[in-house]
């Protein structure tokens, strides 16, 4: 750090022998800022480095700092006694007296920093023998003063020689002093900032200065600028700029302080900045004073922080800063109500400005000032601004110049200038010059100004910032256009009109308009001006200006067009608002040849009423792909009931530029007090502001975005001669559909004289449907199923589309078999428009023949619906069901999914399908109807030893209720000794909905039983709801097929207990005995592949099987086996094996299944079934009896058989024939047998069955 440029402190108060100080003075000031010292700050701020470089006084008494002395630039830092005394009695006679009077006094102002130099000389001590040596006095001096600060003295030896000893003897002293100098100045310059902090706390506090807290500060910065110490020396200033901002924005806002009236005072000089200067003494002596004005204040505090950038190289900072500086101030000025003259504050705005650009360049380069253009042309423009307010002031703008009173404001304005400054006297180009000779005529003036414009305009240019380039081009052409020259000022609208029109700018565009109209009108350019004077009238008008419009549009009051020319295309939102839209017929659809209005309500904004030759409406004609017609029922789903669209009430005032930015996103924002949540500030943010103040590329393209434009199409809606009344207007258009499909409205244009006013999109969309439709025969069930065996109502609708229904037209339905059409006077048909209103109704003839029943259609023209109903019959029959599939004596497999369950519960349907010719069409119409059989019926084979019974089950699975009579069965083969004995009640039976009724007849035969049972079941029916029906109906048939229904095997099982006891127990070993008996002689069904014939006798083999499904019992030892039975009547087989009950209780008795015994060649002969059956180890059965045995029965067989598998295997093996459910009786089913538990047994298990 380099020697101060600011005059130094009084840093060191000299005592003692003057002229020893004297002498030494001169090396001592040079050697002390030599050397850097390092200056470590309290509060954590960063240590620098710094070169002390101080000033020296001799001690006075009077110039210690009095109690309260706030100085710090006189403050005495360190004092300093110097004495080279060396010999003793000296020492005791003045030297010790003078000390000890010097520490008195420095101890009486509490000064604490001293230093005491003891300086050596050689040559006195060669002239006195006598003397100590040296170390005595020091020691005499430390020991008298420095008891407890030794190192507050030092020595210094020979210094005005020049050896190595004093050089070392230098160092050290210098060392020394700079490191007490540094201590001193830091301490002290806390307690500085310290007094300071607690004047600023002060500030709300009655009486408080805000000129003397000002004076506080800056001698802070001006101690850091005297250490070079530029950055926190601009610190303190830009601290004071902020305090006093924030007191000027509270006193906006109705917080004021008293001393800012000291600020309020009127301006009366307005002479700019001063830059020139490192300090303007003048405004700080009237700060100092408190009788500085706003502007004096702003003047010289900017000039300190203008100094201190300079120094910190940072100029562009400055041009920143002091356009924020002027705007600033003139807000200020308004907010504290300061009296300022008109036109002071833009002399003084004007002055500043060109200070700050004179400064700037004094300390750059050109290089650096072409380079930086972007810093400071915000100044070349304001004061651009500036001078041009000035000129419209002093009347040197006007087309007769300056008046009187013109004249005498500018004097006005000049005296308060006062006397140039004599730092710019002999400048030629000073801004005082430059701003006097604008002033002084017309034509300096204009010089002054246009090189301001002229030069700003190139600068903007440069740097890309087209639109501020654009703006001033805009005043310069109001420039011209006051000097009469609209020829020039038309080059700079049309560029800035350019320009806006490409960023979209809407207010913009109106108001350059706007003087370009006032250029074509001096111009006499009569085909351009009122198309100019359209295009305002169309962006954003008012009041005026649409009467502006009328008058030159129209001329006074008469509706009229007054310009000729070309068709000119302007937007229509300005001159009238399109508001709704209705159509008629409401849904807007319609059929070729129908008739379609359309009403709109057509907003006029014109003050007067306006003719109009002519709106039309462009429509867009489109089909839909594939030729694909919307019928008139899709339409009527699709489309909107009510037929009123309505628009937005404003339309955009201008069309958003390609690249215009998007909408904004604002938020509030609130901040709240900490300590007691009370609301401080609140405002709004945009969140989007990254998106909206991108700047556009230089190299982006200006071309004027493509305007509004006529659609020309082949369809077009129109309405001639029409008077718009101010406000709200009704125009009905008319249209007939000649093609079918969809029209899309696309613009609307009104045509008055020249001038097209056009809506370019129509939005939101807005469209009607016409439709050309064939004629369509649909039949309909009314119930949601029709049941079968029940009369049933069936909707015809009969859609005519372009067909015209006559008399004698009809339908003709082809008879089905099983279902008949019936036949009823009163039916009646009603005949419907397209849009479901009722037209006519007239009676229905239906005539029917064996084959063909017709239907009489009504006359009907197009585009109508025939609807009327008639009601059929369908032939009530079950579904044939053979085999013993559904008998319910067999055990049922199980379902595996539950869509199986369901469908047991749904009806059996039947369809029905008839073709109708239609008088339209020489291709028939096939329709299928659905009926559903409301019954389910099953049917199931009962046995009591040979005695036979079959059973019928009826389910109702309709929603209604039926009465069930005179119930049949009877055989259809031609078996004829066999009868049927009816066991149910003559009486009728009631049959609810999900309800069942079962009947039972019993079988008896003469002779030898008939193979098989086809048997017919049949019932009468009808609806309990119903009184009586207009026809007969037919009684429900159900037919079914049972084979080998008689009994041929009896079986019997019994299980005693042991021997010697009276009940079997658990766990204990009782025999069984199955007892296989045959009930029949040999018959027809038993001759099979199984039968063979003896000497004497037939036998048949069959396989036993015990299976204990209740899994009560566990069968010991083998559970199956394979017997030789002889076909004969009363033949028995008995098999013994034991079982062992596993539960106490009354438990079931174990089944024992039989199946007869085939030889392996009577069944599958491909060797792989053989193998697949024995590798499977389980026997190789029907699937169906599969689903009948129980799993564990399955690998109890397995078990029993898998060593003789193992032994076969690969040997074609026998396979089993289950035998139907009819031709065995178990004699012991639901038998039971009592087993007790074991005597030993702690836990108790009993079966409960």
């Amino acid at each position: 750090m380099l020697g101060a440029r600011f005059p130094r402190d009084h840093s060191f108060k000299s005592a003692g022998d003057q002229n020893l100080f004297t002498s030494i003075y001169p090396t001592l000031s040079q050697q002390l800022p030599r050397e850097p010292m390092e200056w470590r700050r309290s509060y954590g701020r960063a240590p620098k480095m710094i070169h002390l470089e101080s000033n020296f006084v001799q001690f006075k008494e009077e110039l210690l700092p009095k109690e309260g002395n706030k100085a710090l630039l006189t403050f005495p830092f360190l004092h300093v006694y110097w004495t080279e005394c060396c010999d003793t009695e000296v020492y005791k006679a003045t030297v010790k007296d003078d000390l000890t009077k010097w520490q008195n006094v420095l101890k009486a102002h509490s000064s604490v920093d001293w230093l005491i130099v003891v300086v050596e000389n050689d040559a006195k001590k060669k002239n006195k023998t006598n003397i100590l040596p040296r170390t005595s006095i020091v020691d005499k001096i430390r020991n008298d003063f420095c008891n407890k600060q030794s190192d507050r003295c030092v020595v210094l030896s020979d210094p005005l020689k020049d050896s190595s000893r004093t050089q070392e003897s230098w160092n050290a002293f210098l060392t020394k002093l700079r490191t007490l100098l540094l201590m001193s100045f830091t301490k002290n310059l806390g307690k500085f900032e310290d007094d300071m902090r607690t004047l600023r706390e002060k500030r709300t506090e009655p009486g408080w200065s805000f000129c003397e807290y000002f004076m506080v500060q800056e001698e802070l910065a001006f101690v850091f600028e005297m250490l070079q110490q530029f950055e926190d020396a601009l610190v303190q200033y830009d601290e004071l700029d902020a305090l006093f901002s924030q007191y000027v924005v509270n006193f906006g806002a109705g917080d004021g302080a008293n001393w800012l009236t000291f600020f309020c005072q009127p301006v009366k000089s307005w002479n700019g900045l001063v830059l020139r200067k490192p300090i303007d003494m003048e405004k700080r002596e009237l700060i100092q004073r408190q009788e500085a004005t706003l502007l004096d204040l702003r003047s010289y505090l900017f000039s300190r922080q203008c100094t201190l950038l300079l120094f910190l190289q940072r100029p562009w900072e400055v041009a920143q800063r002091a356009l924020e500086l002027l705007h600033s101030c003139v807000q200020e000025l308004k907010l504290l109500d300061v009296s300022v003259p008109p036109g002071a504050l833009d002399c003084w705005v004007f002055l500043s400005c060109l200070e700050v650009l004179q400064r700037i360049e004094g300390c750059c380069d050109r290089a650096q000032i072409d380079s930086n253009i972007a810093h400071t042309v915000g100044l070349w423009s304001y004061a651009t601004e500036k001078l041009k307010s000035l000129g419209y002031l002093c009347g040197l703008v006007s087309e007769k110049g300056p008046n009187s009173e013109d004249l005498n404001r500018t004097v006005d304005l000049l005296a308060g200038l006062g006397a140039e400054r004599p730092e710019t006297a002999s400048t030629a180009q000073s801004p005082y010059k430059k701003l006097k000779e604008a002033l002084s005529s017309v034509e300096a003036f204009e010089k002054h100004y246009l090189d301001l414009s002229h030069a700003t305009i190139e600068m903007y240019t440069s740097i890309g910032r087209i639109r501020s380039a654009k703006f001033v081009g805009k005043d310069l052409a109001e420039f011209y256009m006051k000097k009469k020259s609209p020829q020039k000022a038309e080059i700079y609208l049309q560029g800035a009109l350019k320009n806006y029109l490409a960023e979209g700018w809407a207010l913009p565009v109106t108001h350059t308009r706007k003087q370009l109209a006032g250029c074509h009108k001096h111009l006499g350019q009569m085909e351009k001006y009122p198309l100019t004077i359209a295009l305002v009238s169309t962006m954003a008008m008012t009041e005026p200006r649409l009467c502006v419009f009328c008058q030159c549009a129209w001329g006074s009051n008469t509706g009229t067009y007054a310009f000729a020319g070309d068709n000119v295309i302007l937007p229509m939102h300005s001159f009238a608002h399109l508001k709704d839209l209705r159509f008629t017929p409401s849904n807007a659809v319609v059929h070729v040849g129908g008739v379609l209005s359309l009403e709109i309500t057509l907003c006029s904004q014109m003050p007067i009423p306006v003719h109009v030759e002519q709106l039309a409406i462009s429509v867009h004609f489109s089909i839909e792909k594939n030729n694909y017609r919307k019928t008139a029922e899709w339409l009527t789903k699709h489309k909107t009931s009510n037929g009123i669209i309505n628009f937005p009430m404003e339309s955009p005032p201008f069309p958003a530029a390609p690249n215009s930015s998007p909408a904004l996103e604002l938020y509030e924002t609130f901040e709240r007090s900490p300590s007691d949540n009370s609301l401080n500030t609140t405002g709004i943010i945009c969140k989007n502001v990254h998106m909206l103040l991108r700047r556009q590329e230089s190299s982006a393209s200006l071309d004027v975005p493509p305007g509004v434009t006529v659609e020309d199409g082949a369809h077009v809606l129109k309405c001639s001669a029409v008077t718009l009344q101010p406000g709200a207007n009704v125009i009905t258009f008319r249209t007939q559909a000649k093609e079918p499909g969809t029209y899309t409205l696309r613009q609307l244009c009104a045509s008055v004289g020249s001038l097209c006013f056009v809506v370019p999109h129509i939005y939101p969309l807005a469209q009607y449907d016409v439709y050309c439709q064939e004629p369509q025969l649909h039949v309909e069930p009314l119930a949601d199923s029709l049941l079968a065996g029940i009369p049933q109502k069936v909707k015809f609708t009969v859609t005519t589309g372009h067909y015209t229904v006559k008399n004698g037209d009809s339908l003709q339905v082809s008879n089905a078999e099983a279902m008949l059409i019936l036949c009823h006077t009163e039916n009646r048909a009603v005949i419907y428009s397209n849009t479901r209103e009722k037209a006519s109704d007239a009676s229905l003839r239906v005539q029917s023949s064996d084959k063909v029943t017709s239907i009489s259609l009504p006359a009907a023209p197009a585009y109508h619906m025939i609807e009327f109903e008639l009601e059929v019959l369908s032939l009530p029959s079950a579904p044939v069901t053979g085999g013993e599939s559904s008998v319910l004596g067999m055990a049922e497999p199980q379902r595996k999914h539950k869509d199986t369950q369901k469908a047991d519960h749904r009806m059996a349907t039947t369809d029905h399908k008839v073709s109708i010719d239609c008088p339209w069409s020489i291709y028939s119409t096939v329709i299928a109807l659905t009926f559903s059989v409301p019954f389910r019926t099953t049917h199931a084979l009962l046995s009591a030893g040979t005695r036979k019974y079959v059973q019928v089950c009826v389910q109702n699975l309709s929603e209604l209720d039926f009465e069930l009579s005179d119930s049949g069965l009877v055989d259809t083969g031609d078996s004829t000794d066999l009868q049927l004995i009816p066991l149910n009640t003559a009486s009728p039976q009631h049959i609810c909905s999900q309800q069942s009724v079962f009947f039972v007849w019993e079988l008896t035969w003469t002779r030898e039983p008939p193979p098989s049972l086809r048997g017919r079941f049949s019932v009468g029916f009808c609806p309990a709801s119903e009184a009586q029906l207009s026809v007969p109906l037919k009684p429900y048939t159900y037919d079914f097929h049972v084979e080998n229904f008689f009994t041929l095997y009896s079986v019997k099982a019994e299980i005693l207990p042991p021997v010697g006891t009276e009940h079997c127990r658990t766990g204990s070993l009782c025999p069984l005995e199955v007892s296989i008996t045959r009930l029949s002689d040999l018959l027809e069904a038993d001759r099979d592949e199984a039968l063979t014939e003896a000497d004497e006798y037939f036998s048949t083999k069959l396989m036993y099987e015990v299976v204990d499904n209740s899994s009560s019992w566990a069968v010991c030892g083998k559970s199956s086996g394979v017997i030789s039975m002889p076909v004969a009547a009363r033949a028995t087989h008995r098999v013994h094996m034991e079982v062992m009950p596993l539960f106490a209780g009354y438990l079931p008795l174990p089944d024992v299944r039989l199946f007869k015994y085939l030889p392996h060649h009577s069944a599958y002969p491909s060797q792989a079934d053989a193998d697949s059956w024995i590798e499977n180890d389980s026997l190789s059965v029907d699937k169906h009896v599969d689903d009948q045995l129980d799993s564990s029965s399955i690998k109890s067989r397995g078990s029993v058989r898998s060593a003789t598998g193992s032994e076969h295997k690969g040997l074609p093996m026998p396979r089993l024939q289950p035998l139907p459910p009819g031709q065995v009786f178990s004699c012991s089913a639901g038998a039971q047998v009592l087993v007790i538990p074991s005597g030993d047994d702690h836990v108790l298990e009993v079966s409960v069955t």
